[in-house]
């Protein structure tokens, strides 16, 4: 995995996988409950939904992730799952991938926060699949400029970079287990294809 960083300030990681297919990624963003301290058995902490996908649909749906990062901070991070149509022009033109998870951070401590507050900070994860699985780009971007951003962009990439790795240790046989519950209540799914026309950008599904 590689980390840099340009001169917006803005963060990004590239990633390789093997073994797991660009469908068990879109599968894991509507039930990350499922798995979120395998995803970094070390830094996270907890996880619950506020707002939870259910059925076809994970949009607009926000979940909660403490977290205590390397450098000893802890977080209650609210992040709500954004249309990759909404994005600013500048953060589409980040998007590469045929598959994007707009996370967009609404807030760090939970405090006062409304659901439909503007993201403070975008996660961009996007991926497509490869002859031995995936590979992908995560992208840190903040919504104001901010002189220790540079700084904090690599906190969150080394935090990052050992998430995109853990996946290849637990996703595939998490996905292979719950395909057998067919009830999309208990067990969502979203397809987070895009479609590009000229400079616009929308998930397939919608």
């Amino acid at each position: 995995m590689a980390v840099r960083q340009d001169k917006k300030g803005w963060t990004h990681i590239d990633w390789e996988l093997e073994g797991v297919t660009p469908k068990m990624i879109d599968w894991f963003w509507s039930n990350m409950e499922k798995g979120f301290a395998l995803w970094h058995p070390i830094e996270h902490t907890d996880f619950y939904w506020h707002t939870k996908p259910t059925g076809n649909e994970a949009l607009g749906k926000i979940h909660v992730a403490p977290q205590v990062w390397s450098d000893g901070r802890l977080f209650r991070p609210h992040i709500r799952f954004d249309d990759v149509a909404t994005l600013p022009d500048d953060v589409k033109e980040v998007v590469v991938y045929s598959h994007v998870l707009v996370a967009a951070g609404i807030s760090l401590t939970g405090e006062n926060v409304k659901d439909s507050d503007p993201p403070i900070a975008y996660r961009i994860h996007q991926w497509e699949g490869t002859d031995a699985g995936v590979h992908g780009l995560s992208s840190a971007i903040p919504m104001k400029p901010d002189p220790l951003e540079m700084e904090r962009g690599l906190v969150w990439a080394k935090h990052c970079t050992e998430e995109m790795g853990y996946f290849q240790d637990f996703l595939p046989d998490l996905y292979r287990l719950w395909t057998v519950v067919k009830n999309p209540v208990i067990n969502p799914f979203f397809s987070l294809k895009v479609v590009r026309e000229g400079k616009s950008l929308r998930y397939a599904a919608k």
